[in-house]
């Protein structure tokens, strides 16, 4: 991806969220940059006002141009649940840093430890539940291999936390594409 489709993206999930938080509505605008990408990825956009998460909300289907898939994530990550209480407001959407994550397709691995701490993401899916952690959540937690894997079990597929030593599990990994707006993270 070059600059200007990197800064399209972040322009698109600005104006999602103007557009969502002011329409009460996700009606998506024109896109400036034509996309060669033949194939469609998936992606999850972070809002952050200074250190503070306000929302995460993402997906690995991908059956939309990137673009669009970034305006339906930006939208959704402004009422993500677990902020019900504390939603995303218009007046603050200026002071929100932006985060996309442009995804590479999952890999199933046979080899869970093979994974790259910070590199890789996790996927883990079990007929119980399933779950995902962006690369990043392992380095900000300093969690090894076996932490980030057994947290992914327990914290978000809501599974045992050894589930992923099951060969009844799909473990999947992938990598991503960090695109961010380069608003300072303060307190």
């Amino acid at each position: 991806m070059d600059d200007r489709e990197r800064q399209e993206l972040l322009s698109i999930a600005r104006r999602a969220l103007t557009a969502v938080l002011s329409e009460g509505g996700a009606q998506r605008g024109s896109f400036s940059v034509k996309w060669d990408d033949p194939t469609p990825r998936g992606v999850f956009v972070t809002l952050r006002n200074g250190r503070r998460l306000r929302g995460c909300i993402g997906t690995f289907a991908a059956e939309k141009p990137t673009p669009w898939n970034v305006w339906t994530m930006a939208a959704a990550a402004a009422s993500d649940p677990r902020f019900l209480d504390q939603p995303v407001t218009l007046a603050e959407v200026p002071e929100l840093s932006i985060e996309i994550s442009v995804l590479s397709p999952l890999q199933r691995t046979d080899d869970p430890l093979s994974l790259r701490v910070g590199i890789d993401g996790v996927h883990i899916r079990a007929q119980e539940g399933s779950g995902c952690f962006l690369p990043e959540v392992a380095s900000e937690h300093g969690w090894t291999a076996e932490e980030f894997l057994s947290k992914c079990c327990s914290e978000k597929a809501s599974i045992a936390p050894d589930a992923w030593k099951d060969a009844r599990t799909v473990v999947s990994l992938f990598t991503v594409e960090k695109i961010e707006d380069g608003r300072p993270e303060t307190a």
